[in-house]
């Protein structure tokens, strides 16, 4: 008896059931990080600035927590934080999202200094941090990363979709535009870390002058080779 020709089986993305096809290739949904993520940091309010020096790096934060930037909620929060032997990073945006988002890259900082036996680069750093946030659930964030490596001194810009861009210097948050102005006329290349305190204080201050969202002192944090320092100052004068 003569056999019916082999037909070669069709694979359709799905089967008559209306089941996934197991032999087809599967991709997972990736994160929703629009434009209210970027919103949303903007309506938290908050001033930091970041700039290089020749002696390493100087972040400046003000310490007002605010509600939509209409209500202080609190008026001692310590916006910037080692997350590395040798780097700080501000929190800015949503202040869960921002206070899980430090906790975990300082644990894989410190999990990487104990398997390799040195810290990582601020080149490694900063594309972990943008990984975290275009990967993972720290939405509505947008920090300032700061730190010294073999390679020299960084400050880096993580936005809320994720992106790390390095320059001398920068500001995030509600009362950017008031910081960048003094920034911007203030800032040279070889500033001392006295002299670029004096510069970030006077941006902070500038932007709590005008923006609600950011007042009530500066916390200043000094990266060097040799480690950070973070200080908290309620008065402007004793930083200025």
């Amino acid at each position: 008896m003569r056999q019916p020709p082999h037909e070669v089986p069709q694979t359709p993305d799905r089967i008559d059931d209306g089941t996934a096809d197991p032999f087809e290739p599967r991709l997972g949904s990736l994160p929703d990080t629009g434009s209210e993520d970027a919103d949303a940091v903007a309506k938290t309010g908050t001033t930091t600035v970041g700039l290089t020096t020749d002696d390493g790096v100087v972040i400046a934060t003000d310490q007002r927590a605010s509600l939509a930037g209409r209500f202080v909620a609190n008026k001692n929060v310590q916006k910037v934080e080692q997350v590395h032997p040798t780097a700080a990073l501000t929190m800015v945006g949503s202040v869960g999202g921002a206070q899980s988002f430090i906790s975990s890259l300082r644990a894989e900082a410190n999990l990487y200094e104990a398997r390799r036996g040195e810290p990582m680069s601020m080149q490694a750093l900063s594309t972990l941090a943008g990984n975290f946030i275009r990967g993972g659930p720290f939405f509505a964030i947008n920090p300032i990363l700061g730190g010294v490596d073999d390679e020299g001194h960084h400050v880096y810009t993580i936005d809320p979709a994720g992106g790390v861009m390095d320059d001398d210097y920068s500001v995030t948050g509600s009362g950017m535009q008031l910081a960048y102005g003094t920034l911007e006329q203030e800032y040279e290349d070889d500033l001392s870390s006295e002299e670029a305190i004096t510069v970030a204080a006077r941006s902070i201050e500038s932007a709590t002058e005008r923006d609600t969202g950011s007042g009530n002192g500066i916390y200043v944090a000094e990266v060097t080779d040799e480690g950070v320092d973070i200080h908290g100052h309620e008065d402007f004068a004793d930083v200025l």
